[in-house]
């Protein structure tokens, strides 16, 4: 199986290449169409800003290919928001797969923001995605801009407000939090995507 981890900026790819490593997985970090397009499981990971991420697909002439995927693409934190309609973080249009927007999250008494550490996901429905994965666990998260509850949230978080900790639309899945840095929440949450039917 291959599985491509599409380069659209930030740090995280050598933490979540070693994640699937661990899985027996060895993915192509790659922003090259082809390889995207040829692959079995696209993964889409991120940290950093919207604006800088959707640079880089433009640089890359990435967007329409990210678009029309039609093999599982799992997105994480960064990569999550940018399969959305448009954020707020530089008022940035974003890849608008899914049609939600992107909220910068609100400061309240007692909590920071950036949201940062460990909280729970709570799943609205049973999905593929949280096999063997309980109720109310525990992931780690890591920002300041949130995808409101919709249609399309598959679980929750609330960090002062109840936000989409995931999403799920047609084949394209993503998480807020990062599952390579979730413990054993994260591993089995990856080990479910990479397990996923096409």
């Amino acid at each position: 199986m291959q599985v491509a981890l599409v380069k659209c900026g930030g740090a995280n790819f050598g933490s979540v290449q070693y994640a699937l490593e661990r899985l027996g997985v060895n993915p192509v970090t790659t922003d090259d169409a082809t390889v995207i397009r040829q692959a079995d499981k696209v993964i889409l990971p991120g940290v950093g800003s919207a604006q800088a991420a959707m640079q880089r697909i433009a640089q890359h002439d990435l967007a329409e290919t990210l678009k029309n995927l039609q093999q599982p693409t799992l997105a994480i934190c960064l990569g999550m928001q940018i399969l959305c309609e448009a954020s707020e973080e530089g008022d940035t249009s974003c890849l608008g797969i899914i049609p939600v927007p992107v909220q910068a999250m609100q400061a309240q008494a007692g909590l920071r923001i950036p949201h940062m550490g460990w909280n729970q996901v709570s799943y609205q429905t049973a999905h593929p995605l949280f096999k063997q994965i309980p109720e109310n666990d525990y992931a780690y998260f890591v920002h300041a801009y949130a995808v409101p509850v919709s249609p399309y949230t598959i679980a929750t978080s609330t960090h002062g407000e109840r936000f989409s900790a995931a999403l799920a639309y047609k084949n394209f899945y993503a998480v807020q939090y990062h599952p390579e840095r979730s413990g054993k929440h994260g591993q089995q949450l990856l080990k479910n995507f990479i397990e996923m039917q096409a």
